[in-house]
């Protein structure tokens, strides 16, 4: 049977519609459904009953989630933080510490506590960094300013500490004696002598502030110990070290009495 023009053309345009079907339904179908943002309901909760372990975990979820809303997320590492904190992970507390700062560098409470985690570190530059910028953004912040000024003190110490390490109670420049050249020429010898200086010159202090008379009996236990320390050196039977070591903890025994 032959086919009409008219048959042919309606054909066509038949299998093109059919063609287009599928690209149609892909173009007005409804879209993938989006995904609901995290309840920050859980991590609210852990917060508000302190435990520790559900906070990472439930906080942890809010945090880790890019879709979260922005306070919703640093409330989440903040409290997160928290308990890291507690739980000695230090490295973690930091990590989300940072994250929040990213999110908001303006938070003066979080540099301070980020700042007293890198203190517990050990690592006094980047704590002194983080109170200063706490007090930059609170002047009036007094936990920041206390933690500012004890590690000012602390590092001043650190300083002087390390300025006379090595170094005698003595000038080792005008060292005569040989028990005092040998002191001069071994730095742990060196630390003893000025350690034991320095906590006899405190324990006699202390003492003469109550009685001068304990006082004077304190400096005279300690120039006979000087004394029998330069009689003595040489011999085969005295150890230097020992007898210093002995009477460091003698002094430090009195110290705490």
């Amino acid at each position: 049977m032959r086919v009409g023009p008219r048959i042919l053309i309606l054909s066509a345009a038949a299998a093109c519609l059919l063609c287009a079907i599928p690209r149609i339904a892909h173009a007005t179908g409804a879209e993938p459904a989006k995904e609901p943002p995290v309840d920050p309901a859980p991590c609210v909760a852990a917060a508000g009953a302190y435990d520790d372990d559900k906070i990472i975990a439930e906080c942890g979820a809010l945090a880790d989630n890019k879709k979260t809303d922005r306070a919703d997320r640093i409330k989440a590492l903040i409290a997160r933080g928290g308990a890291f904190s507690r739980k000695d992970q230090i490295d973690h507390a930091i990590g989300d510490y940072d994250t929040v700062l990213w999110l908001d560098p303006a938070l003066a409470d979080i540099h301070n506590v980020r700042g007293e985690l890198w203190r517990k570190k050990g690592d006094r530059p980047k704590a002194l960094t983080d109170f200063g910028a706490a007090i930059k953004l609170n002047p009036n912040h007094l936990a920041a300013k206390a933690n500012y000024r004890s590690l000012a003190q602390e590092l001043e110490r650190i300083g002087a500490l390390i300025a006379v390490a090595g170094k005698p109670s003595f000038n080792c420049a005008t060292a005569r004696r040989p028990v005092e050249k040998a002191i001069c020429a071994n730095p742990e010898l060196a630390n003893l002598d000025r350690e034991i200086n320095a906590v006899n010159t405190k324990v006699v202090r202390d003492a003469t502030a109550d009685s001068p008379r304990a006082g004077r009996a304190l400096q005279r236990e300690q120039d006979e110990f000087i004394a029998r320390r330069n009689a003595s050196f040489g011999r085969p039977d005295y150890d230097l070290q020992q007898a210093m070591r002995e009477r460091l903890d003698h002094l430090l025994a009195v110290q705490r009495y």
